[in-house]
């Protein structure tokens, strides 16, 4: 009797810790507003964190092209994450989608990829001019200091939808 109510109590504790870690752990939606560099986490529709972001070395404007270090514009997904990336952690944006891939063979050139919300790279992990100047200083990637990406890589699941805006 006693190891039967002990193994309840411990299924009903597990649960909520299961849950509330699913509660925390869960946000609805990335945004980020290029021209403010912020980067907001929703959930319910509510915006439950914000961040200071780095962007590509040429914000303005939507990405065109392989190269043109310009970080995408539009609706995308957080498709997976990347813990041995080149930057502390790294979770990877679906960009180029199919109206990025003909707007480029349009233009007889290549869209791009691997764009990314990541940290600092380890050689300049110590370096936080970059974030807390807020240069922009990747090369099409959103940028967040190393103890931030942390947390976003923990509220943040593979399959979240991500709308960068101008």
């Amino acid at each position: 009797m006693r190891i039967a109510l002990l193994c309840i109590i411990g299924t009903l504790l597990w649960s909520g810790i299961e849950h509330a870690s699913a509660t925390l752990a869960s946000v609805d939606k990335v945004v980020v507003i290029k021209s403010k560099r912020i980067l907001m986490l929703l959930k319910d529709g509510e915006i439950f964190k914000t961040y200071r972001v780095s962007l590509g070395k040429r914000p303005e404007g939507h990405k065109i092209a392989s190269g043109d270090q310009r970080t995408p514009e539009g609706r995308y997904i957080l498709d997976s994450k990347n813990p041995k990336s080149n930057y502390h952690l790294a979770i990877h944006i679906s960009y180029p989608n199919e109206l990025d891939t003909l707007n480029a063979q349009k233009r007889g050139v290549s869209p791009g990829g691997g764009i990314m919300i990541h940290g600092l790279p380890p050689n300049r992990s110590h370096e936080l001019k970059e974030i807390t100047g807020y240069w922009d200083w990747t090369n099409g990637c959103i940028a967040v200091t190393n103890p931030e990406i942390e947390e976003i890589w923990q509220l943040v699941s593979a399959g979240t939808p991500i709308e960068i805006k101008p």
